[in-house]
């Protein structure tokens, strides 16, 4: 149904140049069917204050979480001609066939189907490769604060990784490895380079780390 789901990760909210990369992102619209799912970014940070604040139960900072979500989702549309706000896959179909980018503000599907655990271990990138696997769609894309996943000894660029050690190394969230499905191509990258989103829709490839799902 799409050529690719887009995480645009919560890190990116308070980069500068988000209005004008995001103006590319959605731009590819018009000739690649994609899928935008917004990370939390501050408005999911608010809560999980108020979880440290008020001890709030898994269930209850879930959906608060996820509302977050929401948030950014509107704003990241407020912030792009070429985007609208969609609520299910059928929404975001019908935005594909027009030319626009849907970025899905994801509360009332993840309330109806309810698949992943109440708990901070979950996180936006699991939502999004759950997105993935759920809408049939074999490239998962998150574009982060990050190049990639360096090697600790070298500081050099890994050009791909396992998804049980990525979701070890802190760069996503550790329930994320159970969550993406097998035989999805998974991406990392720099959010902040907007050519590369472009390049590896284009050609397969480009700088960041290829996310080995088995």
């Amino acid at each position: 149904m799409f050529d690719a789901v887009i995480k645009v990760g919560g890190s990116l909210y308070d980069q500068p140049n988000l209005p004008a990369n995001l103006a590319i992102w959605t731009a590819l619209a018009g000739e690649h069917r994609l899928l935008f799912l917004p990370g939390g970014g501050p408005f999911a940070e608010t809560v999980r204050a108020a979880d440290a604040h008020f001890q709030l139960s898994d269930s209850a900072a879930h959906w608060m979480a996820i509302l977050g979500m929401e948030q950014y989702a509107y704003l990241l549309v407020d912030l792009s001609a070429e985007a609208t706000v969609v609520h299910d896959l059928t929404g975001a179909a019908a935005a594909c066939a027009a030319k626009k980018a849907p970025i899905l503000a994801p509360a009332a599907l993840l309330r109806q189907i309810d698949p992943l655990p109440h708990s901070w271990q979950v996180t936006s990138d699991s939502i999004a490769a759950w997105l993935a696997g759920y809408s049939g769609t074999r490239r998962l894309v998150l574009l982060k604060r990050v190049a990639g996943v360096f090697q600790e000894s070298s500081k050099t660029l890994r050009s791909q990784i396992s998804k049980e050690e990525l979701a070890g190394s802190g760069v996503v969230d550790s329930y994320f490895a159970q969550a993406l499905p097998p035989n999805i191509d998974c991406w990392l990258i720099d959010g902040g380079q907007p050519d590369r989103l472009v390049e590896l829709l284009q050609s397969g490839r480009t700088v960041g780390t290829q996310v080995l799902g088995g």
